[in-house]
């Protein structure tokens, strides 16, 4: 069986959520890919305020419980010296990148959930060592590029019917 680790861009993953108005449960994640590849590591990727409220630290600890490694990076408030506009950020896509290269000969497929196109060179370079890439992510929101650089793309609405929280579950999305 083939070695996966599965990277989860938590921001990209929340807006796929909002838009498709349905929410992922991340056990039934890691179940799924489960299925087909022995899962390396499943990382999760995100923004917390400071000080982190608390749904925010459950979230978290539950993801760690059930076996996701979790990266954090404290949210910056950035103001639009023009217009005044306030906006929140708090980038994490070098950290995913570093940890695809950090571990990359101990999985044979990279499971990126995102569509983000920043990962475009990444994924390139990836697939020449010998990396089979799958993008997970939801249509009209996968840049082009990104997806002209995987092997595959598994559309979320598709995944539906494995991976979506049901309300009575705990909470781990």
């Amino acid at each position: 069986m083939r070695r996966a680790a599965i990277f989860i861009d938590g921001a990209n993953m929340f807006y796929a959520q909002r838009k498709l108005n349905w929410h992922f449960e991340y056990r039934k994640i890691l179940e799924y890919f489960a299925k087909e590849y022995e899962i390396y590591n499943a990382f999760y990727y995100t923004g917390v305020k400071a000080p982190s409220e608390s749904k925010d630290r459950a979230f978290l600890n539950a993801l760690t419980a059930i076996g996701y490694t979790v990266r954090t990076k404290t949210i910056k408030t950035m103001v639009d010296q023009e217009t005044g506009e306030e906006t929140q950020k708090a980038n994490l896509d070098i950290e995913i990148a570093i940890d695809m290269f950090n571990t990359v000969d101990k999985y044979d497929v990279a499971i990126l959930l995102s569509g983000d196109g920043d990962f475009e060179r990444a994924v390139e370079l990836l697939r020449s060592r010998g990396k089979e890439i799958i993008a997970v992510a939801t249509k009209g929101m996968i840049a082009h590029e990104l997806r002209n650089a995987v092997d595959k793309f598994i559309d979320l609405a598709d995944l539906r019917p494995y991976v979506e929280k049901v309300e009575d579950e705990p909470i781990h999305s």
